[in-house]
């Protein structure tokens, strides 16, 4: 697999760059968002993604190793092609994606051209746990305490906790202080359970 490109800018668009390395020529499509942070210098860096289906072998190139990513996380949900997600990170940034994901924002992914409800769902459904994982970004809009709120629940349950009684109890843990870390939520709960 071919993880990242550095060589000289030959041909620049919106929708794809020519990179020459070392007398080879890479067509790379890329996003607006990687095309908007491209500077017109001659030597550039790029990460990449090879897609490789039955008829064709496909490189994508990004500015940013976040946003390919990101990239990795749409196309493996069902019904999200290489082209839904490219036209995801050039209508959205990859932040705003990430946000809309974590957050269950369903609007802001169904506004994206060619995106309907049922996706933008699959969507989040999919990577809303994925995406606070892999990309390690626990401070996401959300709030940090709807995390440890979920990460407490599903320990209780864990534990034989019925998540109607735990999310009662959680709440008015959190409702005397909300600022409290995933252990001390358990540790509270677990006296009033």
């Amino acid at each position: 697999m071919i993880n990242h490109l550095r060589g000289r800018l030959v041909e620049k668009n919106p929708t794809y760059v020519v990179v020459e390395c070392n007398g080879v020529g890479y067509f790379l499509n890329i996003s607006l968002h990687t095309f908007s942070l491209l500077k017109d210098e001659e030597n550039i860096h790029l990460y990449t993604h090879l897609l490789v289906k039955e008829d064709s072998h496909t490189l994508f190139g990004f500015v940013e190793k976040s946003e390919r990513e990101i990239f990795r996380l749409l196309i493996s949900v069902s019904g999200v092609g290489s082209s839904t997600a490219r036209t995801m990170l050039s209508s959205l940034s990859p932040t705003d994606v990430r946000d809309a994901i974590a957050s269950g924002d369903v609007a802001s992914i169904q506004a994206v051209k060619g995106i309907g409800a049922k996706t933008a769902q699959r969507v989040i459904l999919d990577l809303k746990d994925k995406i606070l994982k892999v990309l390690d970004m626990g401070e996401v809009s959300t709030g940090s305490n709807n995390t440890n709120k979920e990460e407490a629940l599903s320990a209780l349950e864990v534990l034989g906790f019925a998540r109607r009684q735990s999310e009662k109890v959680v709440e008015k843990v959190l409702s005397q202080d909300a600022s409290l870390s995933v252990e001390n939520i358990i540790k509270q709960a677990l006296k009033n359970l």
